[in-house]
């Protein structure tokens, strides 16, 4: 049983376990969202590249390319457009159109995230605006493709419940990159032509990174501290235990209780027998 002693120093212990776990974690917290502040401040700052330069049909996805700008030029293959539902942009329910873009270096397809249509009121999205028939330069956003989604198999044809590239390879003919993009310029421009709906251009998403060393490992620091506390109490509760065992246990066998007294021995008088003493 803990000493009264050892109970308050528990006390102090636990304050500040909690108090080095949560600095650290505020650490690893502050050095995520540096590092995603200075990729966001970079990534629209780098030029715009080709899509060539980028990425290829098949090939995996590059680890820096997300948020990348590229342009490319091609058209768009209206017949495999789909809608993406239950999306939202500035508050607002609604949709993402997603359409194939055949790139004229390649001829492979990329599907592009031409905008966003807000939902109708007591009903589904209207219909988006048509794709230009031509030819266009177009200026996107690079991200990956979004995972699979269950709402999927409860839509009707013409719907998706995520940009799934595994999905859409399956649907659209011709090769397929590894990756879409958030359209930020096409020209000519169609997002203004007449509709029934008024398609918005989406933002692309935050871009997903890990964190600063820096503040990384001032996050490690503070969890070492915390153990390092944590060590040293078991350490001296353990030693003051076992001083109190040895103590109940008393000394060796063999040997009397309490202290040890030896009689000293007399030192013999160097005066003769018989003669007399000074």
């Amino acid at each position: 049983m803990l000493k009264p002693r050892w109970l308050g120093l528990l006390v102090v212990l636990v304050a500040v376990l909690v108090s080095f776990t949560m600095l650290g974690l505020w650490q690893l917290s502050v050095a995520r969202d540096d590092a995603q502040s200075q990729a966001a401040y970079a990534a629209p700052r780098q030029p715009v590249v080709a899509l060539t330069t980028l990425l290829q049909p098949h090939s995996e996805f590059p680890g820096d390319a997300s948020s990348r700008r590229v342009s490319t030029t091609g058209r768009y293959d209206a017949t495999g457009q789909v809608v993406v539902p239950q999306r939202r942009l500035d508050g607002v329910s609604g949709s993402w159109v997603v359409t194939p873009f055949v790139v004229d270096a390649t001829g492979s397809r990329i599907a592009v995230v031409r905008g966003f249509v807000a939902d109708a009121r007591g009903g589904p999205a209207a219909a988006p605006p048509p794709t230009t028939t031509g030819d266009i330069t177009l200026v996107g956003s690079v991200a990956p493709g979004e995972s699979p989604s269950d709402l999927s198999a409860s839509l009707p044809a013409g719907q998706l419940g995520s940009v799934d590239l595994g999905r859409l390879v399956n649907v659209w003919p011709g090769d397929l990159y590894n990756a879409f993009l958030f359209s930020i310029s096409e020209t000519p421009d169609a997002t203004g032509a007449s509709s029934a709906a008024v398609i918005q251009r989406v933002p692309p998403p935050p871009v997903p990174t890990g964190f600063t060393l820096r503040n990384g490992a001032y996050a490690v620091q503070w969890w070492v501290f915390a153990l390092f506390a944590l060590y040293m109490y078991v350490r001296m509760v353990r030693d003051d235990a076992r001083q109190d065992a040895a103590l109940a246990a008393g000394p060796p066998k063999g040997e009397p209780e309490g202290p040890r007294t030896d009689a000293t021995p007399s030192t013999p008088d160097p005066t003769p027998a018989g003669a007399d003493r000074p």
